[in-house]
């Protein structure tokens, strides 16, 4: 997966190794998912949790895999920022 942002001050290239998503979930703030809890409806909110998050992001690696190069992301502002995602 490769992000890219560039702003008129700023660029980053940041390439991240599709494999690496499990170790990067366990790395997420704990504030994080208890943000996201907030916004799911009440029976659903117990299923966002770490673990599950991890576990459906590595059943997903085969999906990841075979759309290489899919631009997930692509944003352009009018003042010059841009953002890409890329897997």
């Amino acid at each position: 997966m490769r992000v890219k942002i560039r702003t008129k001050g700023f660029r980053l290239f940041l390439p991240v190794p599709v494999t690496m998503i499990g170790f990067v979930a366990r790395l997420l703030p704990e504030r994080m998912f208890q943000e996201l809890r907030e916004s799911v409806p009440e029976p659903y909110h117990v299923l966002v949790t770490r673990e599950n998050v991890r576990m459906l992001l590595e059943e997903c690696l085969d999906v990841f895999r075979s759309y290489r190069g899919l631009e997930i992301v692509h944003v352009e502002a009018k003042d010059g920022t841009f953002v890409s995602i890329r897997l």
